[in-house]
């Protein structure tokens, strides 16, 4: 078990597996950031951050999770040196386990630990709307050299479109339901507070003191049946989503135990198998389903 700590929003210690047990497990962040940050999309990643291959970079990810953007800056930037921080010590532990050649550090993206003018690049993905955009920008701002480059990575609405294998049964609405009704965690913990459009974004980069704004979007699309995309490949997608449904179940389990029996999870768990199951031997079987998971990435770059 984990005793490490964690430091909330409001500068409160307490645990620091709440994410990673509450809000997103491990395994569900790593396995979909592993497809979003597919060497497929390198060229589209690359054409936005626009940086130097060649330079010995210092890069530090924010909000690095399991590891899987960390990997892969590791790949396309192979003279580039690598930090990875993040709050959550399940999650900086894995990524230590799975992602050798960087460094990962426990750390709040509000009281960054570094000095001033550390790196030449700081990058996040999905974390700008968890915290306070003064704090978020000007820290980042303190920690870049001059002329170093900060990039902010958000999802944008995409398109989902589940096999029909995959959908809700009753059985299984009625437990979401249920969750929708007394799972009140992220509301607790604040999740998504600060919200930006695609407009706003950039304006509050500019405001904090960036310059040479630039924006841009990266098109992630994962469809198992599509002719290019390898078996191997298509099976990390049909699972990756089995993924985020189980650790969902079990986030819920431990959120609202008085509401959720071990038998009533264990039960979710065989259901979510079984029909995950189904698909993937509906795609051995050569039965396409067309099921599509497209996601829409933005990339904001600005100029200390």
């Amino acid at each position: 078990m984990i005793h490490c700590l964690y430091y909330d929003w409001k500068g409160m210690d307490v645990m620091n597996i709440i994410w990673s047990k509450y809000i997103q497990g491990v395994k569900t962040l790593y396995f979909s950031r592993r497809l979003r940050f597919h060497d497929m999309f390198a060229e589209q990643y690359q054409a936005l951050f626009d940086l130097s291959k060649e330079k010995q970079l210092k890069i530090l990810e924010i909000g690095c999770g399991p590891g899987a953007l960390a990997g892969a800056l590791h790949r396309w930037y192979p003279n580039a040196e690598i930090t990875g921080l993040d709050r959550d010590s399940a999650f900086i532990q894995f990524a230590g386990e799975h992602e050798p050649g960087i460094s990962f550090v426990e750390g709040d993206a509000a009281k960054l630990p570094y000095p001033d003018n550390t790196f030449d690049v700081t990058i996040s993905y999905t974390v700008s709307e968890h915290i306070e955009p003064s704090v978020f920008f000007q820290e980042q701002l303190r920690v870049l050299k001059p002329g170093g480059v900060c990039l902010v990575l958000s999802s944008r609405k995409g398109i989902t479109v589940p096999a029909p294998a995959i959908s809700d049964s009753d059985r299984e609405q009625n437990f979401w339901d249920k969750a929708r009704k007394y799972d009140h965690t992220r509301e607790q913990y604040e999740i998504c507070r600060y919200p930006m459009s695609e407009a706003e974004l950039p304006l509050a980069m500019e405001s904090y003191g960036f310059r040479q704004i630039c924006t841009g979007f990266v098109t992630v699309n994962l469809t198992p049946d599509n002719p290019d995309i390898p078996s191997s490949l298509a099976y990390d997608m049909i699972n990756a989503s089995r993924q985020t449904e189980l650790d969902s179940i079990e986030s819920v389990y431990h959120s609202i135990p008085e509401h959720v029996s071990p038998e009533e999870r264990d039960e979710m768990i065989q259901l979510i198998n079984g029909k995950y199951d189904h698909r993937l031997r509906q795609y051995d079987q050569g039965e396409k389903q067309w099921d599509t998971n497209v996601s829409l990435i933005m990339v904001v770059r600005g100029v200390k």
